[in-house]
């Protein structure tokens, strides 16, 4: 619940800024003059690439989230067995010993959505974001035909 709650406030953040911005890209192409109306133009781009990077971004979680729920239902969300350190960190070996079996696990099932999206989980544990993106995303793909 804290992750959402920190996702809606940045986002809604992210929003008072697009507007923001491009309320002043309006305000540079009604002054009228060749230099101002280029700079507000491309001042109007960035806050129409933040939106779609955001609303992007929001489907990619809703989509995740909606995967999550149903493996949770179906009693298939992988198992939290990371030992972790003092400190409450997941320790490496740990994460690196769990996604060898999720990798092996995706390698013999490679066209099961729950697999791969074990697979995001523990790439996320090993502090991969970047594969564990790729693999949620193609959890994703798969779930939706």
């Amino acid at each position: 619940m804290r992750a959402k709650i920190s996702y809606a406030v940045t986002a809604a953040v992210l929003v008072f800024y697009f507007v923001l911005v491009g309320s002043r890209g309006v305000m540079l192409i009604q002054s009228g003059t060749v230099l101002t109306v280029t700079f507000g133009v491309a001042v109007l781009i960035l806050p129409v690439i933040g939106l779609w990077f955001l609303w992007k971004n929001t489907q990619f979680v809703r989509r995740a989230n909606a995967l999550a729920a149903e493996l949770d239902a179906e009693g298939g969300l992988p198992v939290d067995e990371l030992e972790r350190t003092p400190s409450g960190r997941i320790d490496r070996d740990s994460a690196d010993e769990v996604f060898a079996r999720r990798k092996a696990e995706t390698e013999a099932a490679p066209d099961d959505w729950r697999s791969w999206f074990r697979l995001a989980v523990a790439y996320h544990d090993a502090r991969d974001t970047p594969r564990a993106r790729k693999a949620m995303q193609r959890a994703i793909a798969l779930h939706d035909g």
